[in-house]
């Protein structure tokens, strides 16, 4: 928890505790379903709940805004959102049932009230969002055709509403064909951990 409350001092008692909660439970979870690397497991603090978190640097949602996590897994960058975020709406989607089974479980023990599930494809989604954000799932153009469909044109946040994607690497070719609209964030600019180093915020209006 130390590192979460240097960036996030803010953190009232209960989200602390529900944190806590994701710490002891994800470990305990992954020796039974691989949701993350067993080499990385060790590194849940840093390189997947806080890496989540680097989305709240970016926007500060308002209360009511509605988001799809599409490829959530076992809840990153979903559940981390959806404890700083206690009145924002959450929908987290996954073809892989076990791992959604882990994301619905921690959701459950941590008191989380902001979060829905669903598992299969996207295509199957009848409702809208104001955002849909994703960690690692697939490349740009790709995530694009498949969600532009599930945006809302009624923005209400600071930004307009649209794709916010966590990514690694060199990603010029991949945001080429966005390159007019597209903003990229350095994580590192917002935490000093060396994993961060070439990690970023992508986003994309709709």
């Amino acid at each position: 928890m130390q590192t979460i409350l240097k960036y996030f001092p803010e953190l009232t008692q209960e989200q602390q505790q529900q944190f806590r909660v994701m710490l002891q439970l994800y470990p305990e979870w992954n020796s039974k379903i691989n949701v993350i690397s067993r080499k990385d497991i060790e590194n849940l603090e840093i390189n997947h709940i806080l890496h989540s978190l680097a989305m709240v640097k970016f926007v500060k949602f308002v209360d009511g805004t509605t988001i799809m996590d599409l490829g959530t897994g076992g809840g990153f960058p979903g559940l981390p959102l959806a404890v700083y975020f206690p009145n924002v709406q959450f929908h987290l989607i996954d073809r892989i049932a076990k791992k959604l089974r882990v994301a619905q479980e921690i959701a459950t023990q941590a008191g989380l009230k902001n979060v829905t599930f669903q598992h299969g494809d996207v295509l199957e989604v009848k409702r809208m969002f104001d955002f849909v954000v994703s960690r690692a799932v697939m490349p740009l153009p790709d995530m694009v055709k498949l969600v532009r469909r599930f945006i809302s044109k009624d923005s209400m946040n600071a930004i307009p509403n649209g794709l916010l994607c966590l990514k690694g690497g060199e990603l010029q070719q991949e945001l080429q064909p966005y390159k007019k609209d597209v903003l990229v964030d350095e994580i590192s600019s917002y935490f000093t951990e060396d994993f961060f180093k070439t990690k970023k915020i992508v986003y994309l209006p709709f």
